[in-house]
């Protein structure tokens, strides 16, 4: 497989313990806070993965 940044990028988060799931999460939670007076600290971090969990399913559509 070619490198690319992009590839590159996900491997330097791989090292450091991190998953791509964890990286959309993270990207997730970034606009979650743009309203985190509305939720508490476990329904953000909850509701981030589920944005996660539904951006990889579509991810895996997208490639096959």
């Amino acid at each position: 497989m070619k490198k690319t940044p992009r590839t590159e990028l996900f491997e330097t988060f791989a090292i450091q313990g991190l998953t791509l799931r964890d990286y959309f999460a993270a990207k997730a939670m970034q606009g979650l806070m743009a309203g985190a007076e509305n939720y508490s600290e476990l329904r953000m971090a909850r509701l981030a993965y589920e944005l996660a969990d539904a951006m990889m399913e579509k991810r895996k559509e997208d490639v096959t």
